[in-house]
């Protein structure tokens, strides 16, 4: 197969695992047989993705250009639980940085709690209700425009990092961007979980797909090493906290190639509707979606409250165009 270099290993084998994205639309899926890291067999440009992230990534992923009430609720609930797993692990005062903050939840939370919290997100739709309504310091912006002066103590990267067509290259600029001490905070899906059936698998958005091994083998050649992985492996979310470090050497994982092709091979739809766990799972999904429903409207007016009650008791403290948005 005629195929670019694995980016994480610069690899040159490849086998296809997939023909059709989630929706059933054309879509090549592969996997180096060297590290065993999942791709795009075609992978988009950098014209291409700025394109499809300002104007149309929100509305085929999500259903939506600006973020339903549900959809803030569930955010802002993700944004106080990362700040919990991470608040043992960094100073009180650290400052934080998110690439891709989207709705601008998880900034806004660090900041209520204390931190100097800023993000950029290329969505117009989300990047403008997070700084209009939620009065986050979230500016549209790209990775690679921000200054690597080794300055960020905190930089997150939520759900984002398979949406870079190349995750090297993205972590790498990240690294120059970073104190010496700093901390980086890396959430994605888990390809290595049965969270899917292999036809549900795939998504355009979702370039690169991680197990807990290739994470780790492209983060710490780009200049970091891991030192807490939350959750278990199991998890359908990668949740990993990574320190600065001055070595770059790729490690490669001999057996994640052949135990991440057993996975997908494994994720039929008999076995994923036949998991133990399958019905009760669903049950709880649906309940909480009726939650979710029924209280998203009031949950977000009292976010959004609070979040003008802050503005107002830290006025001189905010930006310009905070001040002008509240």
């Amino acid at each position: 197969m005629e195929q670019k270099q694995c980016d994480l290993c610069a690899g040159t084998e490849f086998e296809q695992i997939g023909d059709r994205d989630r929706h059933g639309n054309s879509l090549e899926s592969v996997i180096c047989k060297a590290c065993g890291l999942v791709a795009h067999g075609k992978i988009p440009t950098d014209e291409e993705l700025a394109h499809y992230y300002a104007t149309e990534y929100r509305k085929s992923y999500h259903g939506e250009l600006t973020p339903s009430d549900r959809r803030v609720m569930r955010a802002w609930k993700n944004g106080e639980r990362i700040f919990r797993q991470l608040q043992p692990h960094i100073e009180p005062d650290a400052g934080v940085f998110e690439v891709g903050a989207g709705i601008g939840c998880t900034v806004k939370v660090f900041e209520l709690n204390g931190h100097q919290s800023t993000g950029i997100e290329p969505g117009e739709g989300f990047q403008d209700y997070s700084q209009q309504r939620l009065l986050t310091n979230v500016v549209r912006g790209d990775l690679f425009e921000q200054p690597r002066d080794h300055s960020r103590e905190l930089v997150l990267l939520v759900h984002v990092i398979e949406h870079f067509n190349s995750p090297r290259r993205a972590l790498e600029y990240i690294r120059g961007m970073m104190a010496e001490n700093g901390l980086f905070y890396v959430e994605c899906p888990n390809i290595a979980a049965p969270f899917a059936r292999r036809s549900k698998m795939f998504h355009y958005a979702h370039i690169h797909n991680f197990t807990p091994s290739s994470l780790k083998m492209l983060a710490e050649s780009c200049g970091f090493k891991l030192e807490v992985q939350f959750g278990s492996k199991e998890d359908p979310n990668l949740q990993m906290l990574f320190s600065c470090s001055d070595s770059t050497e790729l490690n490669i994982d001999p057996d994640n190639f052949k135990q991440t092709m057993q996975v997908i091979e494994q994720a039929t739809p008999v076995r994923y509707h036949l998991r133990p766990w399958y019905v009760s799972t669903r049950f709880s999904k649906v309940a909480s979606y009726l939650r979710e429903h029924l209280t998203a409207k009031q949950f977000v007016a009292d976010v959004v409250q609070e979040c003008q009650q802050f503005a107002s008791d830290h006025e001189d403290e905010q930006p310009a165009e905070l001040r002008a948005a509240a």
